[in-house]
């Protein structure tokens, strides 16, 4: 069997975490025709389809997985030679994708955009914000910000940071309705919520913890949207201090009496964590974190 040729790995790298050929091509800074030509001859090396094309784009086959696998442990130790040769001085550069919950993603990553590109201009960041599990085995992400600690796969994973969430109102809401002296006050206020069935990370079904039979007026998947809506004067919410401390309209509510702990943890695939441009956004996270540990 002929060898593989690491040019070949390359491109197959970059339509695997690009999500198609015109984007590895974008990447790579060639045609699309290279890519495709490029493709067709590892394809034609390996005996073996590694990818299928769909609607969205493409997607790896069984044999596009196991090669991904073996393709990122040669490229990290390549990395991690050129490091020991001296070079490591070289800018980095290349796409890394991040996944974390929508209020990590907007309220701490978003704002710290520029800091991280004055540091890492040759980087370009890509921020899933959503609540949701993303699978890094199957590299839909590079590294990953969940609120529990992860149990399967062959992942590096540290607790980044503790978190409150408290209740809050807005000022408007606070001078119209009754005073909320305790815990007791709370049935039948107007309360801003998640959409139950669209919860699917356990850590966030604590409304139990806040009231019993609470009168929910708005729900949202979106953490933004329940803390805009809380912020108009709708009514109470259960919000991200780090996020909601930000907005001079809101006002936290009963903190003695109401605080919620929830930890995020950060996680990368083990051949991902030792790729120098993974690397650098994971040290950026700690850094941000132990930042903002204050705030949070």
């Amino acid at each position: 069997m002929q060898s593989l040729n690491w040019n070949d790995l390359k491109v197959f790298l970059a339509i695997a975490r690009g999500g198609g050929l015109r984007t590895a091509a974008k990447r790579l800074e060639v045609d699309q025709t290279t890519v495709a030509r490029r493709l067709a001859a590892l394809e034609a090396v390996l005996g073996s389809r590694l990818i299928d094309r769909t609607s969205r784009g493409v997607r790896l086959t069984g044999q596009g997985l196991t090669l991904l696998e073996s393709a990122e442990r040669i490229e990290a130790e390549a990395l991690a030679a050129s490091g020991r040769l001296g070079v490591q001085g070289q800018a980095l550069s290349g796409t890394v994708r991040l996944a974390t919950p929508e209020a990590f993603g907007a309220g701490l990553v978003a704002p710290a955009a520029k800091a991280f590109h004055d540091q890492y201009p040759g980087l370009q960041l890509e921020l899933v914000a959503e609540s949701r599990s993303v699978n890094l085995s199957r590299r839909e992400a590079d590294i990953a910000i969940s609120l529990s600690r992860p149990v399967h796969g062959r992942l590096v994973t540290r607790r980044l940071a503790d978190y409150t969430l408290g209740l809050y109102a807005s000022r408007t809401y606070l001078d119209q309705a009754p005073a909320l002296v305790s815990l007791e006050d709370l049935p039948g206020r107007p309360l801003v919520w998640y959409i139950d069935e669209l919860i699917d990370v356990p850590e966030l079904r604590y409304l139990d913890q806040v009231v019993a039979g609470a009168h929910t007026v708005f729900r949202s998947s979106s953490i933004a949207a329940q803390q805009a809506a809380v912020a108009s004067g709708l009514g109470l919410g259960v919000l991200h201090r780090f996020a909601a401390s930000q907005d001079q309209r809101l006002v936290r509510v009963l903190p003695e009496a109401l605080s919620i702990q929830r930890s995020y943890w950060m996680s990368a695939h083990a051949d991902q964590a030792q790729i120098p441009r993974v690397r650098a956004v994971m040290d950026f996270l700690n850094s941000l974190a132990a930042a903002r540990h204050n705030d949070l």
